[in-house]
């Protein structure tokens, strides 16, 4: 079993905007911007037929046929609780890091949301034993995944670089311990929208 990191960053660092309330608005939309039109997001989602198929169509279906639990922070559950539909994107248990003590939240397509309040280890072994014979994905958002690389927890770490500038806001790699952190690359794929970035964690 892998644990991994599958993120898309801004040309200059950022995951998402400052502010909650932005979360999801404008500014993410054209962070986001290469996914939208793919086929694989059309389905999933339930917006009909259609959309691209290439490279970056055939990377978000391989990143979710590989992923049987993902682990999230309770800022990135908190946007997605407002914007996602009904039927949650994931389709498998989601273990959200919070203080929050509240039951499982289980959503129809198979998604269920359960909140872990004893940290990021604890979650990850949660998701891990519900995972079965598929990865983790470590979805979001930039403290959490920070949290989990500077633990030694994280095996793989993907990036999809979006060529759009943020200036401020989330940083993905704020705060991370990189005497302690080293990566080896392990792909690089671009197409007309994104770059693919791919590397191997490893302990410096």
């Amino acid at each position: 079993m892998t644990v991994f990191v599958s993120v898309t960053m801004s040309l200059d660092g950022f995951v998402a905007p400052g502010s909650l309330g932005e979360l999801m608005g404008r500014q993410w939309q054209e962070l986001q911007q290469w996914v939208f039109p793919q086929r694989f997001f059309r389905e999933n989602l339930h917006l009909g037929e259609g959309g691209e198929e290439g490279r970056d169509d055939e990377i978000l279906r391989e990143t979710y046929e590989r992923t049987g639990a993902s682990v999230m922070g309770k800022r990135m559950f908190d946007a997605g609780e407002r914007m996602w539909p009904e039927e949650a994107p994931f389709h498998t248990p989601v273990f959200v890091v919070t203080h929050e003590r509240r039951e499982p939240w289980e959503r129809p397509g198979g998604t269920t949301f359960h909140f872990v309040n004893d940290g990021v280890e604890a979650a990850l072994n949660r998701a891990r034993e519900a995972a079965g014979d598929r990865d983790v994905r470590i979805a979001g958002g930039g403290a959490t995944i920070v949290e989990h690389l500077n633990a030694g927890l994280v095996d793989e770490l993907a990036i999809a670089l979006s060529p759009v500038l943020f200036g401020a806001g989330v940083r993905l790699f704020e705060g991370v311990d990189a005497s302690r952190i080293a990566l080896e690359q392990t792909r690089v794929e671009h197409s007309a929208r994104v770059t693919h970035l791919s590397y191997a964690v490893r302990r410096r």
